[in-house]
């Protein structure tokens, strides 16, 4: 299996789609070469644009690029695009539902060493909470190039959420994607993995761990965090009797609340949360920090045994 950041993939797709199309514009606030737009900068310098740190005054210009008629992706880090942009974002591009893609990279306890101020932990709950805006996250390179596709076609203002290390692939390329259906990856019984971004590749993991122990769990990629896919939440809900979400997101506000909410209105059950519990991160390697925060595939699978006693 190929390992690739999720960064990387959206700036490979990134270069190829502002080629194809004329009235793709790119803008970055002064960090070109870790989102990757470097990508498309080479590949277009005419229509990528530095806007330097500066990220609310890059947000305001892609919604007056975006209702010329431009569809426009705008990128920085997680931290800096949800939090410090949140107004431009809620009041000039989601408001009007402005074709704007903001392109999040660093997102989540995996951008390591850079520490808290740095490790978006809440921007998925953010987003999902402004009125317009459909909120994705790729688990792997397939699935990125696959979304930054699928949202270049959708008219409306998206936040893809993506992640600094590189991760183990789990589609193939040119799979079939579509913008709020969740794809289940492998059919078991009595218990449910939701997953989404890198904690797919965990939850799989824990499938295989699991698998040692007589208990094979269905693992679900929710790649669509809004619209999320209600239909195949509520189908896998009544086949199973543990339901597991897992993210490197806090706990509040992120997949884990929105699976919940569906399950509240129309098929009430327990949900075992994986995630970070209501608490900042802090300076480690990946590794050390998901295992710190209880998201390894070992955290997953005794979160599984622990559903099903």
């Amino acid at each position: 299996m190929g390992k690739i950041a999720t960064r990387e993939a959206y700036g490979k797709a990134l270069a190829k789609l502002v080629l194809e199309d004329e009235n793709v514009i790119v803008l970055d606030a002064d960090l070109t070469k870790s989102t990757k737009t470097i990508d498309a900068k080479n590949a277009c310098p005419k229509r990528h644009f530095n806007m330097g740190i500066a990220e609310g005054n890059m947000m305001a210009v892609a919604a007056g690029m975006a209702a010329s008629g431009h569809v426009v992706y705008a990128s920085s880090f997680a931290m800096f695009a949800a939090g410090r942009a949140f107004e431009q974002i809620r009041n000039s591009i989601c408001y009007p539902k402005l074709n704007v893609k903001v392109c999040a990279t660093h997102a989540g306890l995996t951008v390591g060493e850079d520490g808290a101020s740095h490790q978006a932990i809440e921007d998925l709950a953010i987003m999902r909470a402004i009125p317009n805006m459909t909120v994705i996250q790729p688990c792997d390179g397939a699935e990125t190039e696959a979304v930054i596709r699928a949202v270049h076609e959708y008219n409306g203002p998206c936040y893809v959420r993506l992640g600094r290390s590189a991760v183990e692939d789990v589609y193939e390329y040119g799979f079939d994607y579509q913008i709020g259906k969740g794809n289940v990856l492998h059919e078991g019984s009595k218990a449910v993995i939701f997953a989404t971004g890198c904690m797919v590749q965990a939850a799989l993991q824990a499938q295989a761990l699991l698998k040692e122990k007589g208990i094979d769990p269905t693992i679900v990629d929710i790649h669509t965090i809004k619209p999320i896919d209600e239909a195949l939440i509520v189908e896998m809900a009544k086949k199973h009797d543990a339901i597991i979400t897992c993210e490197e997101h806090n706990v509040i506000g992120g997949l884990g609340s929105a699976v919940s909410e569906v399950l509240v209105r129309h098929e009430p059950k327990k949900v075992t949360m994986v995630g970070v519990q209501d608490t900042f991160g802090e300076s480690g390697t990946p590794a050390a920090l998901l295992k710190k925060y209880g998201l390894t595939a070992e955290d997953i699978a005794a979160a599984v045994i622990s559903s099903l006693a």
